[in-house]
């Protein structure tokens, strides 16, 4: 049997959720999950503009841009695994039906984030010593976890940042410059990066125990 490539596995789970979604849609006559679609095509995004990163042909202004498009779209594909509040409501679906469509779609978004995550140290080590790459990752995980921070808790989106640049910059103007004032803010973000962090060095270590 010709064996799957990754890409082709990775769209076999994508199939796998979107299943369960229409049967869930059609044994409740609700669309109650369905958004979940649509935050995994947003999760997929940095997980596109990583690869071009690895592109030979690109000047170095627009991969410039590529990491910085990927940056402000990073904290989608984080941002899944808070779905998983949605078990709290109650309905005529077994929980566990549920917990396996949401636990499914935030494991498909962490495996994508950490994947473009890599990329893009790949792309960092051709411009920064191992120091540097050592602050850096950890870093751009804070600016992630954030980034779902603010989707989760205070509905911004990626969008905004066109749409409404002044007030989204002027709320994360204010967590910065009064940090006391949010807590929860920092707390969340605090307790996401060291979550990510870490999952993200258990994944770069697996190929060595395989």
């Amino acid at each position: 049997m010709k064996q799957f490539s990754f890409n082709n596995t990775l769209g076999l789970l994508v199939l796998f959720i979107c299943s369960l979604i229409v049967v869930r849609v059609w044994y409740t006559n609700s669309m109650l999950y369905v958004f979940l679609g649509w935050n995994i095509f947003l999760a997929f995004i940095p997980y596109w503009i990583s690869g071009l990163l690895r592109k030979t042909n690109y000047p170095n202004w627009m991969k410039g841009i590529f990491f910085g498009t990927w940056l402000l779209f990073f904290p989608n594909a984080l941002y899944i695994i808070t779905d998983l509040i949605h078990l709290k409501r109650e309905t005529i679906v077994p929980v566990w039906f549920d917990a396996t469509i949401i636990f499914s779609s935030a494991i498909l978004g962490l495996i994508v984030a950490f994947i473009s995550l890599y990329r893009v140290e790949e792309f960092l080590r051709l411009k920064l010593n191992r120091n540097k790459i050592n602050i850096a990752i950890p870093f751009l995980l804070f600016l992630g976890s954030f980034g779902v921070y603010l989707g989760r808790f205070l509905r911004w989106n990626s969008w905004d940042i066109l749409q409404n640049p002044i007030g989204l910059i002027s709320t994360i103007t204010n967590r910065f410059i009064f940090p006391l004032q949010h807590l929860r803010t920092c707390g969340l973000t605090f307790m996401l990066t060291t979550l990510f962090y870490l999952l993200y060095l258990v994944i770069k270590k697996l190929p060595v125990y395989i």
